[in-house]
């Protein structure tokens, strides 16, 4: 997906002068009249679960590569009562607990070998590059960094995957939507807000669209979702938007997190019982 892909080798380029595709006036006006208020939104939450989504495709990924040195490097000792307690607070099994664990082993010793990972390290497995700033990146990180300590620790990667977990309540996939919406954290998604993150949508598809466009855009979102019309969206506005439109919540399950622990060969784990 454009947000996270980026091409292994730059192509040699022709002469001919390139610009980003501009959108004309009159497509402007059909593609507004075109889009619904689900599929404008849909648009603008998709970059932040291919985010998730792409997360876990590359841990799960690093375990074919060297599942030895994995499995070995342990910067703390969990036990089977530690993955037992997070089972049960996540909703995952004792085994897919511990399958977690080895891929965020993998992940958080990219660059730092701490048992965290840090901000520069999900850049580097989602992004190969360690530097520069991408919005569904960091609202990804920060939601899941509930402690606000600047990385992310096992538990929180634990919870933070639960959500997508196809046995997940529906509440909780729907408050985790809200959050990362909700840039600023102040309980409210305001105008700004929605019209920087659909600027970074274009931004990452090298789109140009007029500026009454993206402000239309913008302006119909919040009143389509802002029920009390107050100028801004509520958690209460946006529960009552999604059990409208179910089909946003189709992207916040990952089928294959419930089957992560058969990836695995039976040695990987460390505790017989499940959950």
């Amino acid at each position: 997906m454009s947000v996270i892909s980026r091409p292994a080798q730059v192509q040699e380029q022709d002469t001919t002068p390139t610009t980003s595709t501009m959108v004309t006036d009159s497509d402007s006006h059909t593609l507004l009249e075109s889009w619904t208020i689900g599929e404008r939104v849909c648009a603008a939450l998709m970059p932040f679960i291919a985010v998730v989504e792409v997360l876990m495709m590359t841990v799960t990924s690093c375990y074919s590569c060297c599942p030895c040195s994995i499995i070995q490097n342990h910067n703390r000792t969990y036990t089977a009562k530690d993955f037992a307690s997070l089972a049960h607070e996540s909703g995952f099994t004792v085994n897919e607990v511990e399958a977690l664990h080895v891929l965020f082993k993998r992940l958080s010793s990219t660059l730092t070998n701490d048992g965290l990972i840090h901000k520069e390290e999900l850049q580097l497995a989602l992004l190969q590059n360690p530097n520069g700033k991408n919005l569904f990146l960091d609202r990804v990180f920060d939601v899941f960094d509930q402690k606000r300590n600047g990385v992310i620790e096992f538990d929180e990667f634990v919870l933070g995957l639960s959500v997508f977990h196809p046995c997940a309540p529906i509440d909780e996939k729907i408050d985790f939507q809200f959050k990362l919406y909700d840039l600023r954290q102040t309980g409210f998604i305001e105008p700004e807000e929605v019209k920087q993150m659909v600027a970074a949508i274009l931004m990452e598809s090298d789109m140009n669209l007029p500026d009454d466009l993206l402000e239309a855009i913008v302006d119909k979102t919040i009143a389509d979702v802002d029920k009390d019309n107050d100028g801004k969206i509520s958690k209460e506005d946006w529960k009552a938007f999604v059990s409208r439109n179910p089909s946003l919540l189709i992207n916040m399950t990952l089928p294959h997190l419930k089957d992560i622990a058969s990836a695995f060969p039976r040695f990987v784990f460390q505790t017989e019982a499940e959950l």
